[in-house]
């Protein structure tokens, strides 16, 4: 069974949980978990098989787990090599922000994706003609205040 399948299984039993994998000397999150991580750490995402995926080093673990504690949102560390056993876990139930900080988190990758969009495809037409009035377009509009 790939990683990811067998996270989406732990993922319909807390849902609510950022469930961080240990793969190696990395740790993984997948889907609306890797979209948390992104927005909390600026992470970078991956989209595989149209589902997020990103990593850090297991050495940034207790850091992570800190700041999701101080952010109020529940987390699960489980270990691949351990057949997916728990080795760490912080559930806190009412009192859980991972939601909230969901919303606010898909909302600030989608925007940030439309920006390298646009700076991606101003880098790829840089020796086009017109690429000096899309510019200066942009310009008006982010200057007009």
């Amino acid at each position: 069974m790939k990683i990811e399948n067998t996270i989406k299984v732990i993922k319909e039993v807390h849902p609510d949980r950022v469930v961080m994998c240990k793969i190696g000397p990395f740790m993984h999150c997948y889907g609306r978990d890797a979209v948390i991580m992104s927005y909390l750490f600026d992470y970078s995402l991956k989209k595989i098989d149209n589902n997020y995926d990103c990593g850090f080093p297991n050495g940034a673990l207790n850091k992570i787990m800190g700041t999701l504690e101080g952010k109020k949102i529940s987390y699960m560390v489980v270990n691949r090599a351990d057949n997916f056993a728990v080795e760490n876990e912080e559930d806190l139930k009412e009192n859980n922000q991972y939601q909230e900080i969901y919303s606010k988190a898909h909302k600030y990758v989608s925007q940030k994706n439309r920006i390298n969009e646009i700076y991606n495809y101003l880098i790829e037409n840089i020796g086009t003609n017109n690429i000096k009035g899309k510019i200066s377009q942009i310009e008006e509009i982010l200057y007009e205040e």
